[in-house]
């Protein structure tokens, strides 16, 4: 199979969709890899890292989609992107479309493009590419937050997230109890916060309670404890995940402008709308904006920080999906890993995702795929 690999061009993403390694496995198996040019550089891969593997460099993004049959990414491609995609190509890359436009869903549906969001694959209950990208925002949740307690710049409250002798530790209040909200909850003790995790699963709650031993505060989430929770937070981290779907805003504006001034919200759950009321998405560049006294910082595409390890972080997560595809074809490798047919937002010129289509008004048909073999 040809896979094409363009270089990141969306709100200065700086990972790529497979290092090196990945790269060598795949020409390996006698698949043909082209690369644009410095695709890698972000992460600090050379060219000369991928040539060594066998890859193909090539010198435009238009030569990276014209030779190939499955395009791998990270984010979903941008409107001139979405212009080069072939007709029936296959595209691998976080899309989140349901929070997208509608017309993005409608060109891929024009050239019947299938599209396959890794943050939907499935594999035994969990989602196996998204999780590695969610341990990266996890702890950089806390990293981020810690700086901007910090009373230069951008006017935080001037706190240590760990408190000294004497003085107490901030109060770190986590909204959502999954990969992400127990990644923070992990990175903040280590830095000896107080810890407070509200989650509507009773279930994941006993489980963060058994996990940390009861060195963590953990409550059943209602608008009333929430309201209490944000309150009481000096950091606040928005960990909500419906998969597929548009994140609730279960924090108001009202509940914001409760909050301590100087007082920091990291919104991880930006990328699917956000889940505090007050968010707008921000970029690397100018990461946060203060809004009735409150520091918000809600950069989607967090891992970027990170982005040799998050590169090599989604390598290992998404590779065997990528290879499974090129070794065996698209309708085989479907019709026999249900986790990764899940995945699947368009297929052959219909949207293949109920959570999609019902946000946009369009047809929804059920997956249906019959192996080739």
């Amino acid at each position: 199979m040809r896979i094409g690999i363009p270089k990141e061009n969306h709100l200065e993403e700086k990972r790529v969709a497979l290092a090196p390694a990945g790269v060598d496995s795949l020409v390996r198996t006698g698949h043909t890899v082209y690369i644009e040019t410095n695709a890698g550089s972000g992460s600090h891969f050379s060219d000369e890292d991928y040539i060594k593997t066998g890859a193909r460099i090539v010198y435009s993004p238009e030569e990276v989609y014209q030779r190939s049959e499955l395009i791998a990414k990270v984010s979903l491609a941008k409107d001139d992107e979405l212009e080069l995609l072939q007709e029936d190509q296959t595209i691998f890359s976080f899309l989140h479309l349901a929070v997208g436009r509608k017309q993005n869903v409608e060109k891929l549906l024009k050239k019947n493009i299938t599209a396959i969001g890794y943050e939907l694959i499935e594999s035994e209950g969990k989602l196996p590419v998204l999780h590695s990208m969610s341990e990266i925002a996890g702890q950089l949740a806390i990293q981020v937050s810690e700086r901007y307690l910090e009373s230069t710049g951008k006017e935080g409250r001037g706190i240590l997230l760990g408190g000294i002798t004497g003085v107490a530790p901030a109060a770190v209040v986590i909204l959502g109890a999954g990969v992400v909200g127990t990644t923070a909850a992990r990175a903040a003790l280590g830095r000896g916060a107080q810890v407070i995790i509200i989650d509507n699963d009773l279930q994941r709650l006993r489980k963060v309670d058994s996990s940390f031993g009861r060195k963590v505060t953990t409550v059943m989430a209602n608008p009333y404890t929430i309201s209490r929770g944000v309150k009481f937070a000096d950091v606040l981290i928005g960990a909500v995940l419906i998969k597929g779907e548009k994140a609730p805003h279960i924090v108001t504006e009202e509940m914001v402008k409760q909050m301590k001034t100087g007082s920091v919200i990291v919104d991880v759950s930006i990328d699917q709308g956000g889940c505090v009321e007050t968010s707008r998405i921000t970029t690397l560049s100018d990461p946060v904006f203060i809004q009735h006294n409150v520091i918000h910082y809600c950069v989607p595409n967090m891992p970027a920080l990170v982005p040799r390890t998050a590169s090599y972080g989604l390598n290992n997560a998404a590779l065997k999906y990528i290879q499974d595809i090129a070794e065996n074809g698209l309708e085989d490798a479907l019709s026999r890993d249900p986790g990764l047919s899940k995945g699947v937002c368009t297929y052959k010129g219909y949207v293949s995702n109920e959570a999609i289509a019902k946000a946009f008004d369009l047809e929804y048909r059920r997956l249906h795929i019959f192996s080739k073999n």
